[in-house]
């Protein structure tokens, strides 16, 4: 039979082969051991009387030691690589064994009566509530809906999705005018104070970006001086040039009443009014609006919202500490709260489990017991039969170890009865 390499099994199947491994030589060791035993008692058994027992115990331990390691053998493949009748049982007979066992879970499991039954015995709500109750179990549960959610979303259709943002885009978002609306909120976050906020974040910004880009300022206006101006001077130019950058943006960022500041506050008060006032302005913004919004733009527009809302989820989805699958947490922790302190809630989630299970066992249990034979019948009967003695074979080699002892038992005791009868 082909093994496959050490390599590519599984941790645990390469466990269960150094297992097998060990008992194999185990029980070889055993009938080795009773062969000796018996070549020296044959051996001195005319001097030593005594040694006859022995020779009979050691004759009875390897005929037991073969016999068994015959039947064991016969189970999985030729002994010999003979083809001896009712040899190779698992691998002949395959298709049998998994048409068999497929009819048994069918007939003994797969029953509505059974699974109801068990199923009603069960308090389900309330094991889920407790079960849901613990961090961990919330937060595996995130993990796993999370990877489902994942998955639903890189097997949708971008078309079909960008599509129907497309239609809402047009009807809801790209029909209604825009100035007046935009003006409005404009005045307001103006009126509150809340744009300062924004600024102070673009000054910073802008900061940071020239403590950090020292180097982007070489050259900036140097390399536009006539040639003939000395190096050290056109450097002087560069460096005065990003000092009085920085001192500006610095003067900026202290002064909340700089004349930048006003100068912006007065802009945005003006577009403010125009947007809600000014027909030119309002006609303006509208014509800008369906200029940037005709219709390929549009199909533009929804692939890109559909593209980052695609991308923005699943990296909420698959990174561990978002605010999503913070909140997700929290909510599945309170249903196993709920599930665990509502008997109505309870009784619904038990009753609707009950039924669903049933359901789906009585119309689909041929199906899902078909898995089981399908499956065996799809297996190579080499990689069967391997299976099977990994999983198996070790115990089975027990049998070989105990066949040892028991036929030395055995022809101890038949030598010692005879010889008791007949001298």
């Amino acid at each position: 039979m082909k093994r496959t390499a050490p390599h590519l099994l599984s941790p645990a199947d390469r466990e269960r082969l150094r297992g097998l491994r060990v008992m194999k030589a185990v029980a070889l060791g055993a009938l080795i051991g009773m062969a000796v035993v018996f070549a020296v008692a044959f051996a001195f058994e005319r001097s030593v009387p005594w040694l006859a027992y022995v020779r009979a115990a050691a004759e009875g331990g390897m005929v037991g030691a073969l016999a068994d390691w015959f039947a064991v053998t016969a189970l999985f493949r030729h002994p010999f690589g003979i083809p001896i009748p009712h040899t190779a049982i698992i691998p002949r007979r395959k298709d049998e064994i998994g048409q068999t066992l497929g009819d048994f879970v069918e007939t003994e499991f797969l029953r509505g009566d059974v699974v109801r039954r068990r199923l009603e015995a069960t308090p389900i709500a309330a094991r889920l509530g407790e079960w849901l109750t613990e961090p961990e179990h919330a937060e595996r549960v995130v993990v796993e809906g999370s990877a489902v959610a994942a998955g639903v979303l890189r097997a949708l259709s971008d078309d079909d999705v960008q599509g129907i943002i497309e239609q809402l885009a047009r009807e809801h978002l790209i029909a209604p005018e825009w100035g007046p609306p935009l003006g409005e909120w404009l005045s307001r976050i103006l009126a509150s104070g809340a744009h300062h906020e924004a600024v102070d974040l673009g000054v910073d910004t802008i900061a940071a970006w020239l403590n950090a880009n020292r180097a982007a300022f070489a050259g900036l206006v140097s390399r536009r001086l006539p040639a003939w101006v000395p190096s050290i001077a056109a450097r002087l130019v560069d460096e005065t040039v990003y000092t009085e950058a920085v001192r500006f943006v610095a003067a900026v960022q202290a002064d909340p009443r700089h004349p930048a500041r006003l100068a912006l506050d007065g802009y945005l008060e003006r577009l403010a009014t125009n947007l809600q006032h000014d027909p030119s302005t309002i006609g303006r913004f509208e014509d800008a609006k369906e200029s940037v919004f005709d219709s390929p733009r549009v199909r533009e527009l929804a692939a890109e919202a559909w593209n980052t809302a695609k991308s923005g989820l699943l990296s909420a989805l698959e990174d561990p500490g978002s605010a999503l699958r913070a909140r997700a947490a929290d909510a599945v922790s309170d249903l196993g709260v709920r599930l665990t302190t509502d008997a109505a809630a309870q009784h619904r989630v038990d009753t609707w489990v009950v039924d669903a299970a049933v359901f789906l066992v009585e119309r689909y249990r041929h199906d899902i017991a078909s898995l089981i034979t399908d499956t065996v019948e799809r297996w190579d009967p080499d990689e069967t039969t391997e299976k099977i003695e990994l999983m198996v074979g070790r115990d089975l080699q027990y049998i070989r170890l105990n066949g040892t002892i028991v036929g030395a038992l055995a022809g101890l005791a038949v030598f010692s009865i005879a010889h008791a009868l007949l001298g």
